[in-house]
């Protein structure tokens, strides 16, 4: 185990109230050589009570100490299933920071962004090549913004057909916020078991002419390819309806499959997962909509398109679903993923998917036995195990919480809700069989020490100042202000 102090995970600081000292100030002034003002009466304060009194130096190296524990994928493994979160290669934030791209203005005339407008035209049919979609939007701001566009886009589709529908079928391997969409677009959300996988049958059986759409996540939420994706669909479509996929997971699939060729009708990418945007803490993020041919007049308004004489914005769309966000989205990730997609060209893109499938596949080699797996199918880009098989009374929670006292951030656990105290590992491309090994040896050992030295785990993290919280608590009646005690 490494040494105390050399982890992001195990350190502390005081709070600024606690750093106060009576006098200190954080400014020094000259003296006036004009006669003082005085603020009106109705701007001031008597007093600021409790309110901590520090230096510059204070607050600096205050700030300075924190910033350095932000834990992240630029400080070590960020192993968090189901949320894609590997390295981003710097030069594309060099990219997103050029003058001439950061600091154009969204109301800049069309004639004077050129070059905006057709890195997002380049960007639509670089996304429309990986996904096999032949229209693509920027609009949506995040995943779940996406989401919503293209249900929107379902439901506006078949209203023209003279019939809006009030279903849609959701599995339970699905991402959670799948039925939130749905359900903001006015349809009943209906569930659907799998097993690992969606079969062709469970879905034949819930299909009516009531059903508008089926939302399936693929590869799912247990790391595992929907592998009777094209049965499905067909089955979907002969029923009269469409097939929503969360792309979230593409980093499993680029350069090797297509969900327009599996039959799919709308995919939402996320470029802050997969296309070398930071993520994590609340974005920025960007959820570009891919839509089949027969869906691209529904297309969130403005679109952006190539003409003889250069680039405009396409507002004269009468079956749009109308605008989706202010301007054109988040514009910055748009430029970090087409410097992205541009430097890893499309051997380089199927190459990252290949790793991030076979570092996932190492993972669960080297802890399979001493971790149970619940579905034995082959993994994609994440692997999920549950704590069946841990010794002592330990539990997935106790093992995320010793993770931290070896220094790692835990995964994503308890999800998928499908398996029972659920381990979810994604290692994404980016990291080295050494960094893996280091991080499976952590997890072997705590497997251990769940069999020989339960109460390890128990109490961990020991090795934090904070040790273990009342999360129930801190959710239910979390207190976000400080308060003297």
């Amino acid at each position: 185990m490494k040494s105390l102090g050399t982890s992001g995970l195990v350190l502390n600081e005081k709070l600024l109230f606690e750093h106060s000292d009576p006098g200190r100030r954080g400014y020094s002034l000259p003296p006036l050589d004009v006669p003082a003002a005085e603020l009106p009466k109705e701007l001031v304060r008597d007093a600021v009570a409790g309110f901590p009194e520090l230096s510059e130096i204070d607050v600096v190296r205050h700030f300075t100490r924190l910033s350095t524990w932000n834990y992240g994928v630029d400080s070590g493994l960020y192993p968090l299933g189901s949320c894609t979160m590997k390295y981003n290669p710097k030069v594309n934030e060099v990219a997103a920071r050029l003058p001439g791209l950061a600091g154009v203005h969204p109301q800049t005339p069309e004639k004077l962004a050129q070059g905006a407008l057709a890195l997002m035209c380049r960007l639509q049919e670089a996304l429309a090549e990986i996904s096999g979609f032949p229209a693509v939007t920027l609009q949506p701001a995040a995943g779940a913004h996406g989401e919503l566009a293209g249900m929107l886009m379902i439901r506006a589709w078949h209203e023209a057909q003279g019939n809006a529908r009030r279903k849609v079928i959701i599995p339970d391997t699905a991402h959670g916020t799948n039925p939130a969409s749905a359900a903001l677009c006015g349809y009943e959300v209906v569930p659907v078991a799998s097993e690992g996988v969606l079969s062709a049958a469970a879905v034949t059986a819930l299909m009516d002419d009531e059903v508008a759409a089926l939302m399936v996540t693929n590869p799912n939420t247990l790391g595992l390819f929907e592998s009777e994706i094209r049965e499905i669909c067909a089955v979907v479509h002969a029923k009269g309806g469409l097939v929503y996929c969360d792309g979230a997971n593409l980093n499993a699939l680029m350069g090797i499959a297509r969900p327009g060729d599996m039959g799919i009708d709308v995919m939402h990418f996320n470029l802050h997962k997969t296309f070398s945007t930071p993520h994590g803490g609340g974005g920025p993020g960007s959820g570009p909509v891919g839509v089949t041919a027969a869906l691209e007049p529904f297309l969130p308004s403005p679109v952006v398109v190539q003409e003889k004489d250069g680039y405009r914005l396409d507002s004269d769309r009468p079956q749009s679903i109308g605008r989706m966000r202010s301007f054109y989205g988040n514009f910055g990730i748009m430029v970090r993923a087409y410097a992205y997609i541009l430097a890893m060209g499309g051997a380089g893109l199927r190459r990252a998917s290949e790793l991030a499938v076979l570092n996932a596949n190492y993972v669960r080699a080297r802890l399979e036995g001493a971790f149970h797996l619940p579905h034995r199918k082959r993994s994609l880009h994440e692997v999920v195990f549950s704590d069946r098989d841990l010794k002592g009374d330990c539990h997935t929670l106790d093992l995320a919480k010793r993770l931290i006292d070896y220094g790692y951030h835990p995964p994503t656990i308890y999800f998928p809700l499908v398996v029972k105290g659920a381990i979810m590992i994604e290692p994404t491309e980016t990291e080295c069989m050494e960094v893996l090994d280091e991080f499976c040896d952590a997890l072997l050992a705590i497997a251990r020490e769940a069999e020989e030295n339960p109460e390890l785990l128990h109490a961990a993290p020991v090795r934090t100042r904070t040790r273990r919280l009342d999360e129930t608590s801190a959710a239910r009646n979390p207190i976000l202000k400080w308060e003297d005690a």
